[in-house]
């Protein structure tokens, strides 16, 4: 049920208040709006992924997230106009020093990064799980790689999107090689 584990969720922040999380929402930094101590989602990806991951099961609300006793830090780096390399650095760096076991990253876009990938790998040098999405455009990332999923780091669990008939979804990027596993 994931009791004694914190996932960072590294998106557009979360609603704390919603009554799936019960509590759980441990840590908060907005990389968008500066560090506050209030979870908020000015998009609703955030709160739907940490749903996914944790929303509390067996209580009559709404979804059943996979751990419904894991601890939830929010982290927001995505505005509403995306989000910069930088910031999703210092979302990672947080993160790892707020003692996260897993960063769920739903987010990717961008070129080749030096300077994400150090992060990457020194959150993973630290034990950290980083499963990434492998991306929405359909495409081969064996073929055009897709960051942050595609980097080459033993931390990353890159993720292809699957459908309600357990099929790849059609716009989810995907790669014998490059991709990891696929998960609704």
């Amino acid at each position: 049920t994931g009791e004694g584990v914190t996932i960072a969720v590294i998106d557009t922040g979360i609603d704390g208040s919603h009554p799936a999380f019960s509590g759980r929402v441990v840590k908060f930094a907005d990389f968008v709006g500066g560090l506050n101590e209030t979870p908020y989602d000015d998009n609703g990806h955030g709160t739907h992924c940490a749903g996914t991951i944790g929303a509390e099961g067996n209580n009559n609300l709404g979804v059943a997230g996979v751990c419904w006793q894991v601890r939830i830090m929010a982290v927001r780096f995505l505005g509403p106009f995306g989000g910069s390399t930088a910031d999703a650095i210092l979302s990672i760096q947080y993160a790892a020093l707020m003692k996260a076991n897993v960063m769920n990253n739903s987010w990717g876009g961008g070129g080749y990064s030096q300077a994400l990938k150090d992060a990457i790998e020194a959150a993973g040098d630290a034990g950290i799980i980083f499963p990434a999405a492998a991306g929405n455009s359909g495409t081969d990332n064996d073929l055009i790689p897709h960051y942050p999923s595609s980097y080459d780091s033993p931390s990353i669990v890159a993720v292809m999107s699957t459908d309600d008939h357990d099929a790849r979804s059609d716009f989810s990027c995907y790669g014998l090689t490059s991709v990891d596993l696929a998960a609704p």
